[in-house]
């Protein structure tokens, strides 16, 4: 059983009335508010804080309130399309060399052409997606202050279950703000205290200093790492986070923070985590169970959790052609996702992160509408580790990891070669013992280049590949080309601006203070 269940709950949604109704933020952020219960009356009672909580992390997994993602949370979109983990797969991955997709679904064909505009109703539908997690959030932490907790008489071990809660919710907020301030640069910024009135944009280093500033906040009251319930957040999800924060900083603010990186990537490291010993158990339906390397994983259980998207959506969206979904433990493949040539020669042939599926499928991609187009890729699947089919044939349970140990020593050992300090010895040593996993060769030295790639072996389609291009100055310039970029068959470079996503032109409408990012 999974400790932390997601629920789409009417009560949970019902606080948003108060939270959402910001002068311009009705349409700005395109909001249906649900008003038949008070805040006030919800919070007077601990007994439903949980439920409150499990809203947040809902905002995570799930796009809409029933079932499948109906009644979607965000407007002018399809609630499959618009949850937040498949929203940034498709800007952190298909964008990327590490997958194509083959539907033209609206403007979604855009992403791997890297010809998006602020009219693309997917770039959109993330922006939104972001501040509706954002909202969520803020009505929690609005709600649980010191003042309103004393005010509602929360008192004794509740009490203190109410500040680590404050403090999740508040890495969460934090997250999403990560996210605004790597994909859209300079956003409006809207916090508990801000209801009423028209959000101001806030620079990229400043939104860079506000989640670092809040990150910190939280980790004094979460849990020590390990000790929360499985699904929630504690503090190495926290370090986790403002790891890459920090080994991100020379784009988002033009410093230089790796000493930073290693001091949290240390914390993670000295805090009892471990490597699975199976790279493919980490992604199976059971990947819940006896796992010593998962900071944080979106949960999903294939009955409360039944949406198009999280790890539905990789599992079903990966197969088509000639491959058979019961060996994926679904119902049927989608025919979408596949991956490109450079991509699958990046791994020896030993490697057993580089699973692909060749039978009827071509390396090249001459039209990447046509699936047989590009090897398919074998990733996340939902079987359990003892080869048993998840508990339902369409909706995955496999949860989706969005911080691992893995990462920890790849981000360990770029800081090491960035100059941050550490040991260069011991950074071998991590980057050895994943490849020791993988059954790939051992590595006696490590440079930059070597590290981007294996962190594109070991974290593929695990949502940081953009964020690691651009880090690198390969997303949009010609120093790294790949199949279609540019919509050129071989790839060509793309401008610049690119790095960032544009404000959506709803925004631009509705809020006279803000600008759009050059080149837009």
């Amino acid at each position: 059983m999974k400790l932390f269940r997601i629920k789409n709950s009417v009560i949970a949604t019902a606080i948003l009335g108060a939270s959402l109704i910001i002068t311009s933020c009705v349409d700005d952020l395109k909001q249906e508010p649900i008003t038949e219960v008070t805040a006030a009356s919800l919070y007077k009672d601990f007994g439903n804080y949980k439920n409150l909580l499990a809203k947040l992390y809902g905002g995570l997994a799930l796009g809409g309130q029933s079932s499948g993602d109906g009644n979607g949370d965000i407007a002018d979109i399809d609630g499959g399309f618009s949850i937040y983990t498949r929203l940034l797969y498709t800007m952190q991955v298909i964008t990327t060399d590490e997958a194509v997709i083959g539907w033209n679904d609206g403007t979604l064909h855009e992403f791997h052409k890297m010809i998006w505009t602020p009219a693309n109703d997917f770039s959109k539908a993330m922006y939104y997606r972001l501040y509706t997690e954002i909202a969520y959030c803020n009505e929690f932490i609005k709600n649980t202050s010191d003042a309103m907790l004393a005010q509602n008489g929360i008192s004794g071990a509740n009490l203190d279950e109410a500040k680590v809660m404050r403090a999740e919710a508040k890495l969460l907020r934090a997250q999403a703000y990560y996210h605004l301030l790597d994909m859209y640069g300079n956003v409006p910024f809207v916090d508990e205290t801000t209801f009423g009135t028209i959000p101001k944009q806030m620079t990229r280093a400043d939104l860079f200093n506000y989640v670092e500033t809040q990150l910190k906040e939280a980790e004094t009251e979460l849990k020590s790492p390990r000790t929360n319930e499985y699904g929630r957040l504690d503090k190495a999800a926290a370090w986790s986070l403002l790891a890459r924060l920090y080994l991100n900083s020379k784009v988002y603010n033009n410093t230089e923070r790796y000493a930073d990186v290693i001091a949290n990537c240390e914390k993670i490291i000295n805090a009892g985590y471990s490597l699975n010993p199976s790279y493919a158990n980490l992604f199976l339906a059971d990947n819940n169970l006896n796992n010593p390397e998962n900071i944080f994983s979106v949960v999903y259980d294939g009955n409360n959790t039944q949406t198009n998207g999280g790890t539905t959506y990789l599992v079903h969206a990966a197969i088509g052609g000639t491959m058979d979904p019961k060996d994926f433990g679904v119902n049927s493949g989608w025919g979408g996702l596949r991956t490109t040539k450079p991509f699958v020669q990046r791994f020896e042939t030993s490697d057993v992160r580089g699973r692909f599926y060749t039978s009827g499928q071509n390396l090249e991609i001459n039209d990447l509408g046509n699936f047989n187009d590009g090897y398919a890729f074998i990733k996340y699947k939902n079987i359990k580790s003892n080869g048993a089919a998840g508990v339902h044939d369409n909706w995955v349970e496999t949860d989706l990891p969005l911080y691992r140990l893995a990462d920890v020593y790849l981000m360990y050992a770029e800081a090491v070669l960035r100059g941050g300090g550490g040991s260069m010895s011991t950074a071998v040593g991590y980057v050895n013992a994943l490849r020791l996993r993988a059954k790939a060769s051992s590595i006696s030295v490590i440079n930059l280049d070597f590290i981007l790639d294996e962190r594109s072996r070991e974290l593929s389609w695990e949502m940081t590949r953009r964020t690691d291009l651009i880090r690198y100055g390969k997303f949009t310039s010609s120093a790294y080309l790949w199949p279609w970029k540019g919509n050129v068959k071989d790839g060509v470079a793309v401008g610049e601006y690119r790095n960032l996503f544009p404000i959506p032109n709803d925004e631009l409408v509705v809020n006279p203070n803000l600008k759009q990012n050059p080149g837009y």
